[in-house]
């Protein structure tokens, strides 16, 4: 008993140092997963910026070539190019969708909830059903309500669907990085460009704040070539799996005269092909730079750019969601924060309170035109996927001017005067706001 008394008597001491060692390896443990957090948060903040030579030289159809070549793109000709409003883009979705005979290639970010998505979703299983090639690639974010049934039905029918970075230990640098792509592409001829998120709210007329106003663009034509590689873009970096093949890329024969180019951009840490592609037709406006967007914050090179093209004589609009109509309000504080700037160069500001205006639009000098799915700030720049369609075309911009000035009749222009007058509470919300803008 004695013995066994010394024996723990001189085995506690041992015992004492091996739980201080613990108790060390878990300090270090911790303080190497902060070291870590801090790293990859200062990875994700950390800005690819670039300097662009401001000054206007030449007309906008002088540069836009270099411009376009600028985002890795190029100017196809012969292309049919049809813009649609609001749940318009379902009405002539769903019939394109039955009529496909080999493909249908959807991405979105958004996947909601409510009777269009069970009709979407019963369309695309019933097409898989029949033999077409269907996948639909959904961000897993932006894609969390996508209901099991319906997800079961469309696989069940042979429908591959697949989740953009979805939570793992090993891309969890990525993990804030998604895809906020718009685009659709049936049997490798006719293509889909949009701001619509799968869900009721962008059925309908944007009539209430429960529906949605938003814009589309329906392709036909050669350039729906490169809608598909943005697709498969994507599609192969989350399945592995590279598609070859005619019914992927045929020869498209000109269903137009209209010229066109798509930007796109992946989270890869290189210079924004669509900040590029926006900074460069501010700069080379001459007449009018007209601009909707839900979530815009202009500012640095983005800013002095807006200034130096009212400076020259250029007339520019922005128009984006009031703080009331908004799905986001800290978004729209945080554009708050250069709104004074902007007014006081000349900018003119204006509010859409009807409901959620959600297009991502914008004409420069009524010749070229974009819609897509960027918005104008730092997340759409540098942290998701993105892809704009531009358009060379003189009727396509009145079309868009015109939908302008019919969304006039539900917004307010911003008077510079009143809005330094806005109380200490509104200030400290956009300043709040701000200081976290590139990651919201």
């Amino acid at each position: 008993m004695r013995k066994q008394r010394r024996s723990r008597a001189a085995g506690a001491p041992n015992d004492d140092r091996r739980q201080v060692r613990v108790h060390v390896a878990v300090v270090y443990g911790l303080l190497a997963l902060v070291g870590f957090l801090m790293l990859l948060l200062w990875s994700i903040l950390n800005h690819q910026s670039f300097e662009l030579k401001a000054e206007h030289r030449a007309t906008l159809e002088e540069e836009l070539p270099s411009i376009v070549a600028l985002t890795r793109g190029s100017l196809i000709e012969g292309n049919l190019i049809e813009i649609g409003q609001n749940g318009e883009f379902f009405d002539r979705l769903l019939p394109d969708l039955l009529s496909a005979k080999e493909t249908i290639h959807v991405e979105t970010y958004v996947w909601w909830t409510g009777d269009i998505c069970r009709r979407v979703a019963e369309v695309l299983a019933a097409k898989a059903k029949e033999g077409v090639e269907v996948r639909l690639l959904v961000d897993w974010a932006g894609g969390q309500k996508l209901e099991r049934d319906l997800e079961s039905m469309m696989l069940d029918g042979g429908v591959e669907i697949a989740r953009f970075h979805p939570p793992s230990l090993r891309a969890i640098g990525r993990f804030n990085a998604r895809t906020h792509r718009k685009v659709i592409v049936l049997d490798g001829r006719l293509g889909y460009v949009f701001g619509h998120g799968f869900a009721d709210e962008w059925t309908g007329h944007a009539q209430d704040r429960e529906h949605y106003r938003d814009t589309f663009a329906r392709v036909r034509g050669p350039l729906v070539n490169q809608l598909q590689g943005v697709f498969f873009e994507n599609w192969l970096e989350v399945t592995r799996k590279l598609p070859f093949g005619e019914q992927y890329f045929p020869t498209i024969e000109p269903a137009g005269e209209v010229e066109a180019h798509v930007a796109y951009i992946s989270s890869t840490g290189d210079v924004s092909a669509i900040e590029v592609l926006y900074y460069g037709v501010i700069a080379s406006a001459t007449r009018e730079v007209v601009i909707q967007n839900p979530y815009f914050v202009a500012e640095g090179l983005g800013l002095e750019l807006f200034k130096q093209a009212v400076a020259r004589g250029v007339s520019v609009k922005v128009m984006l969601p009031s703080v009331e109509s908004t799905d986001n309000a800290i978004v729209q504080h945080a554009s708050h924060r250069h709104f004074e700037d902007l007014l006081a160069a000349g900018v003119e500001i204006y509010e859409y309170d009807r409901t959620l205006l959600h297009q991502k639009v914008i004409v420069v000098d009524r010749l070229w035109s974009s819609i897509g799915s960027a918005n104008f700030d730092d997340r759409s720049f540098e942290l998701n996927d993105e892809v704009q369609l531009g358009v060379v075309d003189p009727g396509i911009a009145r079309q868009l001017i015109a939908a302008w000035e019919d969304d006039l009749r539900f917004a307010r222009r911003i008077d510079l005067e009143e809005w330094r007058r806005r109380d200490w509470w509104h200030r400290l919300k956009d300043r709040l706001a701000y200081s976290i803008n590139e990651q919201l």
